[in-house]
C-alpha cells in the first residue's frame, strides 16, 4: 500500500511543480485562465484521464474527473466529491490547492490498485479562480455555481492590464456567456470534502499531520479609493498638501490596531498610487482591505472601526474616500453529519480523534457549505505554518498521510 500511494503522489505532484513557477523566487503564478493555469488545467486532464476518469469543464470553468461506473457518470445522484483548485495568489505557494488534486487523484490511484469500485457517483473536482488573483473575487468559480456572484458583474471583472474575466475566459476556449448559477449539479452533491494544506501551525502544536476542519472565519475583500489633490514634490508646503497617501496610512495603521483588540485580521495586502511618481504628490489611492474575525458579529465592529478610522484620516488631511464591498463571505459551519463520519472514519485503532481546528481561510468548500452541500475538509500539516509565499512547505510524509486519509475516508463513505 505504501509503495502504491507513494508512486501515485510523486508521478502526480513531480510535473505538476514547474508549472508557473517563478525560478528567480521559487513561487507560483497560476491566476485564473493565464499560460500557467491553462498549463494547469491539462495537467488535470491528462492525469485524470490516464486514470480512466471522463472529464467535463462546466459552465463556470469548474472542472470535474468522474469516476465511471454503473450509475452511468455525473447524471447520478448523491455524487461524493473530493478536490480542491489548482490556481494561485502572485508568489504563491506550491501546496495551497493543487495538494488537494494531486491527493485527490493519487486516493483514487490507491483504491483503483485496490480493485474498489465506489457504490456512488465520485469526482474529483478542481474549481476555477479560487484565490481571485487576477480579477479580485475569490472562489469565483464555486461562487458561480452557488449563485453568489452575479454573471454579469462576474463577466465585467477587470485584471490590471485591463482584461475583463470574460475576455479571458474566451481566450481559454470557454464561453462567458454560459456562466451562472449551476443548482442541478450541485443538488446531485451528496458529499463534498476538501483537503488542503493548513495555512497556519495548528497541527504542528498538535504534533499530527493531519486535521479535521470546524468552521470558516467570515470574511471579506473591501476597496477603500482615497482622492486628494496631485501636486510637485518639492515646492508645496507640507501644510498645503491634500495627500492621500497619508490619509490612507493612517488608516492602515487604525485598522492594525483595530484587528489586533477584536482578536481578527485586516490586512492591506495591495496598493496603487497615481500617478505614482517620486517627485509627485499622488492624486488618488486604492488600497484593498482583506479583514476576518471569529464571528461575523465582531468582523461587522473591526469594519465598522476601520470605516470610521478611513473617514477620519480623509477628513484631516484634506482628502475624500469611498469604500466598496468586493466580496464578503459569511461564516461556515462545516455539515455536522459529514464532519463526524469523516472523524469516525479517521479514528486510530486505539480511539484518538484527528484534531479539530477552524481556519480563517476562505475554499470553495466553504462556498458549497453555504449553498447547502453537505461539506467537510481536511488539513495537512505546514511546519512552516506560512502560506501564499514561497515558504509554504508540507513534509512528504505528511502529504502521504494526508492521501492515506482521503482513501480511508473514500472507502468508509463511498465505497
Amino acid at each position: 500500500m505504501t509503495s502504491v500511494l507513494e508512486s501515485a503522489f510523486d508521478r502526480l505532484w513531480e510535473p505538476l511543480l514547474p508549472i508557473g513557477r517563478n525560478a528567480a523566487t521559487s513561487g507560483y503564478r497560476r491566476m485564473a485562465y493565464s499560460v500557467a493555469d491553462l498549463g494547469c488545467r491539462e495537467w488535470f486532464v491528462a492525469a485524470a484521464e490516464e486514470r480512466g476518469l471522463a472529464v467535463e469543464t462546466d459552465r463556470n470553468g469548474n472542472m470535474w474527473a468522474w469516476w465511471t461506473g454503473p450509475w452511468g457518470g455525473p447524471s447520478g445522484n448523491d455524487a461524493f466529491v473530493i478536490g480542491s483548485h489548482l490556481d494561485s495568489v502572485r508568489e504563491g505557494g506550491a501546496y495551497d490547492g493543487p495538494l488537494g488534486v494531486v491527493s485527490s487523484l493519487a486516493a483514487v490511484e490507491v483504491l483503483q490498485s485496490q480493485g474498489v469500485v465506489p457504490r456512488r457517483p465520485f469526482a474529483v473536482a478542481a474549481f476555477s479562480d479560487e484565490e481571485g488573483a487576477r480579477f479580485g473575487v475569490a472562489c469565483a468559480g464555486s461562487r458561480l455555481a452557488a449563485g453568489t456572484l452575479a454573471p454579469d458583474a462576474a463577466r465585467a471583472l477587470r485584471d490590471d492590464d485591463g482584461t475583463s474575466m470574460a475576455e479571458a475566459m474566451t481566450s481559454a476556449g470557454l464561453d462567458p456567456g454560459d456562466v451562472g448559477p449551476d443548482v442541478d449539479r450541485l443538488r446531485r452533491i451528496g458529499a463534498f470534502v476538501e483537503l488542503h494544506v493548513e495555512q497556519g501551525r495548528a497541527l504542528v502544536d498538535d504534533g499530527a499531520p493531519v486535521g479535521l476542519a470546524s468552521a470558516i472565519w467570515p470574511h471579506g475583500r473591501y476597496r477603500l479609493t482615497f482622492r486628494g489633490e496631485a501636486n510637485h514634490a518639492g515646492t508645496t508646503a507640507m501644510a498645503d498638501r491634500r495627500d492621500p497617501v497619508q490619509a490612507w496610512s493612517r488608516t492602515a495603521l487604525a485598522a492594525d490596531a483595530a484587528a489586533r483588540e477584536q482578536h481578527g485580521r485586516a490586512t492591506f495586502g495591495r496598493l496603487e498610487i497615481d500617478p505614482n511618481a517620486t517627485n509627485a504628490i499622488p492624486s488618488e489611492v486604492r488600497a484593498w482591505l482583506d479583514a476576518r474575525a471569529g464571528d461575523e458579529g465582531t468582523l461587522a465592529v473591526l469594519l465598522e472601526q476601520i470605516r470610521e478610522a478611513a473617514f477620519r484620516s480623509a477628513q484631516s488631511s484634506g482628502t475624500s474616500v469611498d469604500l466598496v464591498v468586493e466580496s464578503e463571505s459569511p461564516a461556515v459551519q462545516f455539515d455536522a453529519t459529514l464532519r463526524g463520519a469523516v472523524a469516525s472514519a479517521l479514528r486510530e485503532p486505539e480511539g484518538h480523534d484527528v484534531p479539530v481546528l477552524p481556519t480563517g481561510a476562505g475554499h470553495d468548500a466553504g462556498i458549497l457549505a453555504g449553498a447547502g452541500v453537505p461539506t467537510a475538509m481536511l488539513f495537512v500539516r505546514n511546519p512552516t505554518g506560512v502560506s501564499h509565499s514561497p515558504a509554504e512547505f508540507a513534509e512528504q510524509s505528511d502529504c502521504l498521510a494526508g492521501v492515506q486519509a482521503l482513501v480511508t475516508v473514500v472507502q468508509s463513505l463511498a465505497c
